[in-house]
């Protein structure tokens, strides 16, 4: 069953999604990022070239030749997404296509409309009877 994982209390979307990037690949994890779009996934493939100065993200995109072989691909298109491992949410709607990932993580902003979102997406996995859990954020 598909582990899914609520991080609220996130100043910067994606610069928590590039931090759990770095912790999954440290365990030697595969991820996807699902993004809203293309401008919000070149700002995420931006970031993570420029996230550490002396470290490089190994990223493509889902069509990229090299997807199946690179740690973690982002995109906003999931019919393409190589990797059944770890998806990071950053799409305002559920995926519908959450099931054949192993971890789902939901990142939570505080603006009040990205909450609204969130308990939105929260409600949608718990009724179809998967228990989401919650996780608080410190200082990021």
């Amino acid at each position: 069953m598909t582990r899914i994982d609520f991080y609220t209390g996130a100043a910067d979307r994606q610069r928590v999604a590039v931090r759990l990037v770095l912790k999954a690949l440290e365990q030697k994890r595969r991820v996807a990022i699902y993004t809203d779009g293309p401008v919000a996934t070149d700002a995420l493939d931006h970031l993570l070239w420029t996230f550490q100065q002396l470290s490089f993200v190994p990223h493509c995109r889902a069509d990229d030749a090299l997807a199946p072989e690179t740690p973690v691909i982002i995109d906003h298109q999931y019919k393409n997404l190589p990797h059944t491992e770890i998806l990071i949410n950053l799409h305002s709607d559920s995926p519908a296509f959450f099931e054949q990932f192993e971890r789902v993580i939901e990142i939570v902003g505080d603006d009040e409309q990205e909450k609204a979102l969130a308990r939105q997406r929260f409600r949608f996995y718990r009724d179809k009877g998967y228990p989401p859990q919650t996780h608080t954020l410190g200082k990021n």
